[in-house]
């Protein structure tokens, strides 16, 4: 870890020991002042001990600094209440080979590791070895969707992504997990021969959710290919369960995918789940800032880059024992040779989401909505100035809003997203929001995470339904209204174009539509944002 060393000892050289009632103050030279000559004279006024900390300040030691301000030679006068201090530095054996924990600047918000109740994080992955070391007392609960023991990790990805999760910290053995604080639900969905069937997904999602999990952890995912529907792998079943997940308030967090089974690389477009509403999408990076031909890129899905190379995390110790000379048995080192030097963006995302838990825990207020969006805007802007040469500023499709930075979430003070209560309503069918009688709601949208809001209204044959809606504080963006018949199943999907019964679509944050009912039916109102940015609207309706 990177330290300011001249920063530290001017810091350590103002903390002088004073008198038991004294305060301390630094007192700056005036330009062309003498410090020696300052420093007694502070003693003479004040009757406290004052020495030279160098040409431009002196350390007064005394009951009060009243009226030195005004004396001849003096700059300034500071209190000290507090001196700087390092971030805390695992005692971790690896910790040094941990790259990726001060390049995301996990520990730096505090001088020593705070001590909070443990939050559920779900890994939905290959199971997780229990019986490893690091992981000692850090798994709240298991259950395997694909029969045999969720215990059992005989594919290593689940060990390795919940070690650089949750592995011990500060144990004097091993690595330093990033979410110190978290409780690790195991849910193992991975077949003997690697697949992942979408239904054990689901269930796994949902079992999740409905244990309390405020953070769930997807490193899987399936082609996406919108110019291919034969090729595209979207599953309404994984939608749902995603949406389920995030209605009862988990942030989900998926890999955009390592384009290996897509038809070239880099793949442009992110993998499912990431590809869905809510979802924080991310990718991964080099060591250098560059990001690897293995991350797919996505100018919409693709939110944040981590690190997702030149990893070291843990492993079943079944796997390394294949190597008995190894002597980090237990650890990547000693594993297969795909794990010697492991990439993916499956451990880029599940470094996001040990950093959400530490985000979340520093700001227990906010929704999950509201947590992806302070991950996502407190990221570093990559550019070919900071190692990616590919990268363009402002949100890019190789590394969405940037690097992943736990330091300035932590300590943001910008703007937080609007809460939205009518979510996940994005789509027609179960997932949009019955209204009923409401005649007005003020809601919000996200070009990047929320393009379509979706409104079921019930309307009798022949009566007319009009529709306002409006941008609120200032949002500039292209705002769409459109009216999808009952039965609609997806809006804007190619196969449910002749459901579309009306729509506007001019420019601008505001439109007006009016459409008379052909039958009475649960018709679905549409809401969406077709240009960059993010912001809150109203709706009116009068039927």
């Amino acid at each position: 870890m990177m330290r300011r060393l001249a920063v530290l000892l001017a810091g350590a050289a103002l903390v002088v020991p004073g008198t038991a009632a004294a305060a301390r103050f630094a007192v700056g030279v005036a330009p062309g002042g003498d410090p020696e000559a300052l420093a007694a004279k502070l003693e003479a006024r004040t009757g406290g001990t004052a020495s030279v900390i160098g040409p431009f300040a002196v350390a007064l030691s005394a009951p009060t600094a009243r009226g030195v301000a005004g004396t001849s030679g003096v700059a300034y006068v500071e209190r000290l209440t507090t001196g700087r201090r390092l971030a805390f530095t695992p005692t971790d054996p690896l910790y040094p080979r941990q790259w990726y924990l001060p390049a995301v600047r996990a520990f730096d918000a505090w001088a020593q590791r705070p001590t909070w109740p443990g939050m559920l994080v779900a890994v939905i992955d290959s199971g997780v070895d229990r019986t490893h070391p690091e992981l000692a007392g850090r798994i709240a609960a298991g259950k395997s969707f694909v029969g045999g023991s969720p215990w059992r990790d005989t594919k290593g990805h689940g060990t390795f992504v919940a070690g650089l999760m949750a592995a011990r910290l500060d144990n004097g053995e091993g690595i330093a997990g990033l979410a110190f604080p978290a409780q690790l639900l195991v849910a193992k969905v991975v077949r003997s021969d690697g697949v992942v069937p979408l239904e054990a997904e689901a269930r796994a999602i949902r079992w999740a959710a409905d244990r309390g999990a405020r953070v769930i952890n997807l490193s899987l995912g399936g082609i996406r290919d919108p110019l291919d529907p034969e090729h595209d792998s979207f599953s309404a079943l994984e939608a749902d369960a995603v949406a389920y997940a995030v209605k009862k308030g988990a942030v989900v967090v998926a890999a955009v995918g390592n384009g290996d089974q897509a038809p070239e690389q880099p793949w442009r477009y992110a993998s499912y789940p990431a590809a869905l509403p809510h979802v924080l999408g991310v990718s991964a990076m080099g060591r250098d800032g560059s990001v690897p031909a293995f991350s797919n890129r996505d100018v919409l899905y693709n939110d944040i880059a981590a690190p997702g190379d030149e990893l070291v995390s843990t492993l079943p110790r079944g796997l390394t024992a294949l190597r008995p000379t190894c002597l980090a048995q237990g650890y990547s080192d000693c594993g297969p040779v795909d794990f010697r030097n492991p990439q993916g963006t499956s451990f880029a995302a599940a470094i996001v989401s040990a950093s959400a838990v530490l985000v979340w825990n520093e700001w227990p207020a906010l929704d999950a909505e509201q947590v992806i969006g302070l991950i996502e805007r407190s990221a570093l802007d990559m550019t070919p100035a900071n190692g990616c040469r590919r990268c363009t500023e402002n949100r890019d499709p190789l590394t969405g809003w940037g690097r992943l930075d736990v330091l300035r979430a932590i300590q943001w003070n910008g703007a937080l997203p609007a809460k939205d209560k009518y979510e996940t309503n994005d789509d027609a069918g179960a997932r949009a929001k019955r209204l009923g009688r409401r005649k007005s709601l003020v809601a919000s949208l996200d070009y990047w995470n929320d393009q379509n809001d979706v409104y079921a209204v019930r309307v009798r044959k022949g009566r007319r339904l009009r529709l306002r809606l409006k941008g609120l504080n200032g949002i500039r963006s292209d705002l769409n209204l459109a009216v999808w018949r009952p039965g609609t199943r997806r809006v804007d999907h190619h196969r449910s174009v002749h459901q579309l019964i009306s729509h506007k679509s001019g420019p601008g944050a505001s439109e007006r539509l009016v459409f008379r009912a052909p039958r009475t039916g649960l018709y679905y109102v549409q809401v969406k944002i077709s240009t960059p940015g993010a912001g809150q609207y109203q709706l009116k309706l009068a039927r």
